[in-house]
């Protein structure tokens, strides 16, 4: 008896020990910060010396890619499969859902026993089943949307004092976002004692409005940069302050030499270069490449990729070039890792834990990627469906066939030169191989709509964000100026019985009534005053009513009184499965314009 309890004391050490042995992992993501946009990628005038000790550090990955917008990349870098697969190619429209199905980065490390949590922006989904919370993080503390200010985000949140959400609880804090993310994120690592940690760390910052405090922009004002750019780099600034802060922190708590931090890029630059999005660069800097975010030439998708773990010997400041991406990351912790999934997994992503080492010389590199734009802002949504050939790249080692033209950035790092006449068999070949990837990625294309569980969520608040059918209306600034624009929600019922359906123009937050408007003030030097959320001409709608439409067919309307009412409500019975559902406000003119919030709940 006394040596078998001592055997089962013994694998119980073992097992503490083992568990304890695992790397924490830091995964950091800036959002719209371009591979130009540090000094060590040769930035003449950004300073990032925090980034660059990082990247002189570690090992860096310099043909590193991603998705050339937000939702999209965050969805590939979560699931190691491409965007398109699984359901998250737009930034709005419920298009940014990954399927609720697929598994997740933290779903991955959860089932290994890591203790996970996200910081700052998600954007995939802020309702069940698409919260990060459904999603395998045990802690959540993120803005809503895409960035601070869009629709499904807390009512005047500008990045300064904001009001968060805490596992799905509104939360007011004090100080500004980035500073904000990684002190939440230092207080969740000093809580964990037994358990190693997942962070998801993604900063909203240098994503506009270019709202930051004044002593970071106020350096390169003096050196003559433009305004708007010297918000962008100081906002950049306050990242490369707190990656340096966060560093010492884990020195200081003996845990930095098994903590794996790795810091991305999302896509390209915004107001780190002028120039058109698919065009060559006129001003700024961006690394000698064409493009801009959204665009699927070089400078809408090549992204910085820093790896830095003493324990896994990812040190040393050592340089590869092998064509790598976002989907890799996944696949790669599997790997490095020994992590057993919770799930057979089809990754589009690959192992990259050889070139990171260093024993996969560059010579024997033969991988193709695709990279495929979807963005449709300024224009009719529809349904959102996929467009075949738009803006897409087929990217082959030192090969890239965007749009029918096809460049060897060996030679022509700006894509200068079209060498599809020269070199038609490689064109055929990679247009043979888009053809077959688009067949294959999109053979599940399917609505990944919000779903209506009352066991999983007491209310749901959809925006004008989730709209299909017109026109993105994503921003505050849009409820500001009531953009006359037209869309229905897609719902899901679960849990079929009768609801209250209240319809607004205004969140509840505001405490504004239908016909009243609204200024929003600039109190604070922080804020950019040449943002459009503060060039919009606030405009008040004289609504008279708002029309009830479910499924297409109006089925009820109410009468908006001329006082302060802020919402009309409508009690129905829903059955299961998937409806649609409007709220048409309708003006004293005869304009309709769809209610850009939503709320719905089960009838008391």
């Amino acid at each position: 008896m006394k040596v078998v309890m001592l055997i089962y004391l013994l694998l119980i050490t073992f097992s503490v020990s083992a568990q304890r042995l695992q790397p924490n992992v830091i995964v950091i993501v800036s959002d719209d910060q371009g591979y130009g946009d540090f000094s060590i990628h040769g930035n003449p005038i950004l300073k990032t010396p925090n980034l660059d000790k990082l990247a002189n550090e570690g090992v860096r990955l310099t043909d590193f890619h991603v998705d050339p917008t937000c939702s999209p990349t965050r969805a590939a870098l979560m699931t190691g499969r491409y965007s398109a697969r699984v359901g998250a190619w737009l930034t709005f429209a419920g298009r940014n859902h990954v399927y609720k199905e697929e598994i997740t980065m933290a779903d991955v490390f959860k089932h290994n026993g890591y203790r996970t949590a996200i910081f700052g922006k998600w954007h995939l989904g802020d309702n069940y089943p698409f919260r990060p919370t459904d999603r395998g993080f045990d802690k959540s503390f993120i803005h809503a949307g895409g960035v601070a200010g869009e629709i499904p985000d807390y009512w005047k949140n500008d990045y300064f004092d904001d009001t968060y959400f805490d596992n799905g609880q509104p939360t007011k804090v004090s100080g500004y976002s980035t500073d904000i993310w990684f002190e939440q994120a230092k207080t969740f690592i000093t809580e964990q004692k037994s358990n190693p940690f997942f962070i998801y760390l993604a900063t909203n910052t240098p994503h506009g409005p270019f709202n930051v405090p004044n002593e970071f922009a106020e350096p390169y004002r003096k050196l003559g940069v433009p305004e708007t750019r010297a918000r962008f780099y100081g906002m950049i600034n306050t990242i490369d302050n707190n990656v340096g802060k966060l560093r010492t922190f884990l020195e200081k708590n003996k845990l930095a030499d098994n903590t794996l931090v790795i810091y991305l890029t999302d896509n390209g630059t915004t107001a780190g270069a002028d120039g058109p999005n698919n065009g060559q660069i006129t001003g700024g800097y961006n690394a000698d490449m064409r493009g801009r975010k959204t665009s699927p030439f070089e400078g809408g998708h090549r992204a910085a990729s820093f790896w830095h773990w003493p324990n896994g010997d990812l040190t040393g400041g050592k340089q590869y070039h092998h064509l790598t991406a976002h989907l890799d990351l996944l696949p790669t912790f599997v790997d490095m890792f020994n992590m057993k999934l919770p799930k057979a997994v089809k990754f589009d992503g690959s192992s990259i834990k050889t070139i990171l080492t260093g024993d996969d010389p560059i010579e024997e590199q033969n991988r193709t990627l695709v990279v495929h734009n979807q963005a449709r802002f300024g224009s009719s949504l529809g349904d959102g469906s996929l467009v075949k050939y738009r803006d897409y790249a087929v990217m082959h080692n030192h090969w890239r066939l965007v749009d029918k033209q096809l460049f060897d950035l060996s030679n022509d790092p700006s894509q200068k030169n079209n060498l599809a006449n020269q070199y038609p068999d490689l064109v055929k070949q990679f247009s043979s191989y888009y053809e077959n990837w688009w067949q294959d990625v999109t053979q599940n294309e399917r609505l990944s709509p919000t779903v209506l569980d009352t066991q999983q969520q007491a209310e749901v608040l959809l925006t004008a964000q989730a709209w299909k059918g017109d026109k993105a209306t994503y921003d505050q600034s849009h409820v500001i100026a009531g953009v006359p624009n037209r869309g229905i929600w897609h719902l899901d019922v679960k849990t079929s019985g009768r609801y209250k359906i209240s319809f607004a123009r205004w969140p509840r937050e505001a405490n504004l009534g239908f016909n009243e408007g609204y200024v929003r003030p600039m109190d604070n030097p922080g804020l950019d005053p040449n943002f459009t959320l503060y060039q919009y001409k606030p405009k008040t709608l004289d609504i008279d009513s708002v029309l009830f439409k479910l499924n297409d067919k109006t089925i009820a309307k109410a009468n908006v009184s001329r006082d302060k009412q802020t919402e009309v409500s409508f009690e129905f019975d829903l059955s299961t499965g998937l409806h649609t559902l409007e709220g048409v406000m309708q003006t004293s003119s005869g304009q309709l314009i769809s209610a850009y919030y939503m709320y719905i709940k089960p009838s008391n």
